[in-house]
């Protein structure tokens, strides 16, 4: 086995034990719930955390809902979980024969996130990797979506246990990488690019989250974390579609009151489109 294995055999051309005698390689995809339908999956990733994930996934929900779409977020930060808080969502999933029925935000986003599913959303999920990695794939599993044009996936950060997961057991179409203006920015997008090409699924772009302040009276844009060079990294990967994402108190607030959905603002415009393509 090689030591850059992926443990994906579909995306590899090495010859190993795993192939002996010709043998087609294994795929690894889990099925969906028979109650799903789900048209493009995208997951938004970062190579740490801190950046904004769950907040760039809820936009990107709430944007596709605007845009005409039926859209999901299936929380995979299991141990970080922050979609059903931004979301205002207290009610706890319910279940059937059938399997678990997602929460419903008030317009219509689907939502299942392990938060729904503890007595109190306080609790900590002391878990193991696997344990946490079995959950997210029975997220997929055993969840009846219902018919959901675009899901995305909160990721966890890193290049773990649950991403893997990810990658390797759901149909995921693209990613969306998260950043920061940081200098340390070159080396999170470099992590998450060589994660995307190691499982073979196309970047549909790169969104830096804090990237400026603009003030309120005079209209100035002022770069708090410094200079960005997001458009120079985004070159030197081929990634086309950057959008930025300002320090807005209005968005921190309306996530502290489960009013993601009201947001105003035009800064993921490109990405939805993107997304669309």
């Amino acid at each position: 086995m090689s030591e850059e294995c992926t443990h994906d055999c579909s995306t590899c051309s090495a010859a190993c034990a795993s192939k002996e005698g010709g043998q087609q390689p294994e795929n690894m995809k889990e099925p969906a719930n028979q109650f799903s339908k789900v048209g493009k999956m995208i997951a938004v990733v970062s190579g740490k955390g801190g950046v904004g994930k769950s907040l760039v996934t809820s936009l990107m929900a709430v944007s596709m809902q605007r845009a005409g779409y039926k859209s999901a977020i299936m929380d995979a930060d299991l141990t970080g979980p922050s979609i059903p808080k931004a979301f205002g969502i207290q009610e706890r999933v319910k279940g059937s024969e059938f399997g678990l029925l997602p929460c419903t935000s008030k317009l219509g986003t689907a939502i299942m996130s392990i938060n729904l599913l503890l007595e109190n959303e306080t609790d900590p999920v002391v878990w193991r990797g696997p344990v946490i990695a079995g959950t997210v794939k029975q997220f997929w599993t055993d969840v009846c979506w219902g018919h959901q044009d675009y899901m995305f996936i909160d990721m966890p950060p890193g290049t773990g246990d649950v991403p893997l997961t990810v990658f390797q057991s759901l149909p995921v179409d693209g990613i969306i990488i998260v950043t920061s203006p940081q200098e340390l920015v070159s080396m999170i997008v470099e992590k998450a690019v060589r994660m995307a090409d190691m499982m073979d699924v196309p970047i549909m772009g790169i969104v830096e989250n804090m990237s400026y302040f603009q003030c309120p009276d005079c209209g100035k844009k002022h770069s708090i974390f410094g200079e960005s060079h997001i458009d120079e990294i985004a070159a030197s990967h081929g990634i086309s579609t950057v959008c930025r994402l300002p320090i807005d108190p209005k968005l921190a607030a309306a996530c502290d009151a489960g009013m993601i959905e009201l947001f105003e603002g035009s800064w993921l415009d490109d990405m939805v489109k993107a997304v669309e393509k």
